[in-house]
C-alpha cells in the first residue's frame, strides 16, 4: 500500500538517541534562533515588498500572518516535544500518516528552506551594496554585478549579483565547521538586530514627520486583490509568512537540543510572540514617516513585486527620492529620507551584519531534513555522513549552500519569497494534520506540551495555509506541484525501493567511520 508505511515513533527516538547530533542547545540559544530567522527577512527584507503589494496594509498583512503562524506554533510545539528529533514536519509526517506524505513534506521543505535563504541573501546584498559599499566606501557596483537579470526582475543592465553569492557561500562555510560556533555567532548578531530596530521605532515614531495622513489609504489594492493576484493585504501577508519560517527552524534543532521536551515549546512560542510585536512596530514607522503607497499600474493595479515592470518604473526615480516600495534597503532609506542619514547608515550596518544570521538558521534547517532523509535511505546515506572533525553533516551543507547561492546570483527577493512560502504552508499544513493522527493514534504517549482546543487549533490550521496559499502569485502557486512532480519521480524511482523501513529495517546506526548496525522487522510495512 502506497500510504501503509508507517514509521515507529519508538524506532524513530531510538534511531535518533544511537546516531545523533550532539545536544548543545538550550531554551534561550532556541528562541535566539527563532529569533534570529524571523527578525530580519519580513522587515529588513521584505518590507519593500509587502508594501508594493498591500501599502499602508503591510501592518495588517503582519497580523494576519503571524496569527497563522502562532495556531500552527502551538501544533510544531506539541509534536516537537513529543518526537524531539531532527527533521521537522518531515519526521512528524512519517510517524503519523507514513512514507510517501512524509517524502512529499520533506522534499517541500528542502525547496522552502533553500529558496529562502536566497531570498534573504539578496536583501543582505541590498544593505551591502547600499549602505557599505556606496554610502561607507563610495563605492558603486557596476549594474551588472549589484543585481540579476531585468528579465527575471533584477534591474536593468543586471546580470548577477555577486554579493548575494558570496555571503551564501560564506555562511555555508560556517555551518560546516560546527553547530555550536554558529548558535554563538547567532547570538551576538540577534543583538546587534533587535537594538538597531529598537532605535528604529524610537526614532520614527518620536519623528515630526510622522504623520497619520500617511496611512491614507490604508488598503489602496484592498484586503484581497484577486486570487492568484498576490496582492492587497492578503497577498502581502502570505509573501511574508516565510519570515515566521524561524520557529520551523527551532523546531528542526530539537536533536540538537539539551531537554527537548522543555526547551522546544519555549523556543518556538517565544520567538513567535516576541517578533510579531516587532514586525507591525517597525512597518508602523516605517510607512507613518514616508508612506508606502505601491506605485500602481495603468489600470489602477499594483505592479507585482520582483516584476520587470515595477523594476522599470522604480529605475525612473532619483536616489534621493526613491519611494519605499523600490527600495532594496528600506529602513535605512526611511531614516535617510527624515535626514538621518548617520544613524541610516548605522541600522544598514546592522542588518548588513545581522542578515547572515538568517540566512544561516535557513540554511541549518535546510540541511537537517537532507540529514535525516538521507539516514532513513530515502536519499543516498553518504549525504548523512558527519564530518570527522567537525561533527556536522558537512556533504550535504555544501551541496545546499551551493544550490542557495545559485538562487540568489540570479533572482529578485520578492519571487524567491513567494516561491518558498509554497512550500512553507504545504509542510505546516500536514503538521497541523500529523498532531490530529498522533492524537488518535498514540494518545498514551508523553507530550510536554499539549495544544489546548486541538480540534479547533490544528483545522484553523490548515484552513489559514490553505487560504494564504490561495492568495499567492499564479506561478509561487504552480512552483509547487511541479516541484512535487519531480520529487514524486525521484520517489518511485529511486527513495522507495531504498527506504529502510520499506526494506524491513527500522534502525541504521552509523558511526563516523561508516560502520552500520541494522535492526530489522518482520514483515517489513508494505
Amino acid at each position: 500500500m502506497i500510504f501503509g508505511r508507517v514509521k515507529p515513533l519508538d524506532a524513530i527516538l531510538a534511531t535518533a538517541e544511537k546516531k545523533s547530533l550532539h545536544r548543545s542547545l538550550g531554551w534561550f540559544q532556541l528562541m535566539l534562533f527563532g529569533i534570529g530567522c524571523v527578525i530580519g527577512t519580513g522587515i529588513f527584507v521584505l518590507t519593500a515588498a509587502g508594501a508594493q503589494k498591500a501599502g499602508p496594509g503591510l501592518m495588517l498583512a503582519f497580523a494576519i500572518a503571524g496569527g497563522v503562524c502562532i495556531i500552527a506554533a502551538l501544533c510544531y510545539a506539541e509534536i516537537a516535544s513529543m518526537i524531539p528529533v531532527a527533521g521537522s514536519a518531515y519526521t512528524y509526517s512519517y510517524a503519523s500518516m507514513g512514507e510517501f506524505l512524509a517524502w512529499t513534506v520533506g522534499w517541500a521543505l528542502i525547496m522552502e528552506y533553500a529558496i529562502a535563504a536566497a531570498a534573504v541573501s539578496v536583501g543582505w546584498s541590498g544593505y551591502f551594496s547600499g549602505t557599505f559599499l556606496n554610502e561607507l566606501l563610495g563605492i558603486q557596483l557596476p549594474p551588472w554585478l549589484a543585481a540579476g537579470p531585468l528579465a527575471l526582475g533584477g534591474a536593468p543592465g543586471g546580470l548577477i549579483n555577486l554579493p548575494a553569492l558570496i555571503i551564501a557561500l560564506l555562511v555555508t562555510g560556517l555551518l560546516v565547521v560546527g553547530t555550536s560556533e554558529s548558535a554563538k555567532f547567532n547570538a551576538v548578531l540577534v543583538l546587534i538586530k533587535v537594538t538597531a530596530l529598537t532605535a528604529f521605532i524610537a526614532l520614527t515614531f518620536t519623528s515630526p514627520a510622522f504623520d497619520a495622513g500617511h496611512f491614507n489609504p490604508f488598503l489602496p489594492a484592498g484586503v484581497f486583490g484577486g486570487f492568484g493576484s498576490g496582492l492587497g493585504a492578503v497577498g502581502a501577508a502570505a509573501t511574508i509568512f516565510f519570515a515566521y519560517v524561524g520557529f520551523d527552524a527551532v523546531s528542526t534543532a530539537a536533536e540538537e537540543t539539551k531537554n527537548p521536551q522543555r526547551n522546544v515549546p519555549i523556543g518556538l512560542v517565544g520567538s513567535l510572540l516576541f517578533c510579531t510585536v516587532f514586525y507591525i512596530l517597525v512597518a508602523a514607522g516605517a510607512i507613518g514617516t514616508i508612506g508606502g503607497q505601491p506605485i500602481m499600474g495603468p489600470n489602477g493595479v499594483p505592479f507585482p513585486a520582483g516584476s520587470e515592470e515595477l523594476a522599470r518604473q522604480c529605475a525612473t526615480y532619483a536616489a534621493d527620492q526613491l519611494p519605499l516600495v523600490c527600495s532594496n534597503e528600506a529602513l535605512a532609506h526611511v531614516l535617510r529620507q527624515l535626514g538621518w542619514s548617520s544613524i541610516g547608515n548605522l541600522l544598514g550596518i546592522a542588518a548588513f551584519l545581522a542578515l547572515p544570521s538568517v540566512i544561516l538558521v535557513l540554511i541549518y534547517g535546510q540541511t537537517r531534513i537532507f540529514f535525516v532523509m538521507a539516514r532513513d535511505g530515502l536519499l543516498p546515506e553518504k549525504l548523512s555522513r558527519v564530518h570527522p572533525k567537525f561533527k556536522t553533516p558537512h556533504v550535504v551543507t555544501l551541496m545546499t549552500g551551493g544550490a542557495v547561492a545559485i538562487g540568489a546570483a540570479f533572482f529578485p527577493v520578492g519571487k524567491l519569497a513567494d516561491i518558498s512560502n509554497a512550500g512553507t504552508l504545504y509542510a505546516f499544513m500536514m503538521v497541523a494534520i500529523a498532531l490530529l493522527v498522533l492524537r488518535r493514534r498514540d494518545p498514551a504517549r508523553k507530550r510536554a506540551f499539549r495544544v489546548p482546543a486541538a480540534w479547533v487549533i490544528a483545522p484553523l490550521t490548515m484552513a489559514g495555509c490553505v487560504f494564504l496559499f490561495l492568495n499567492l502569485p499564479y506561478d509561487a502557486m504552480l512552483f509547487l506541484p511541479g516541484w512535487g512532480l519531480i520529487g514524486i519521480v525521484i520517489y518511485f524511482a529511486y527513495s522507495r525501493s531504498r527506504s529502510h523501513l520499506g526494506r524491513g529495517i527500522v534502525e541504521v546506526v552509523d558511526d563516523v567511520a561508516g560502520d552500520a548496525t541494522m535492526v530489522p522487522i518482520d514483515p517489513p510495512p508494505a
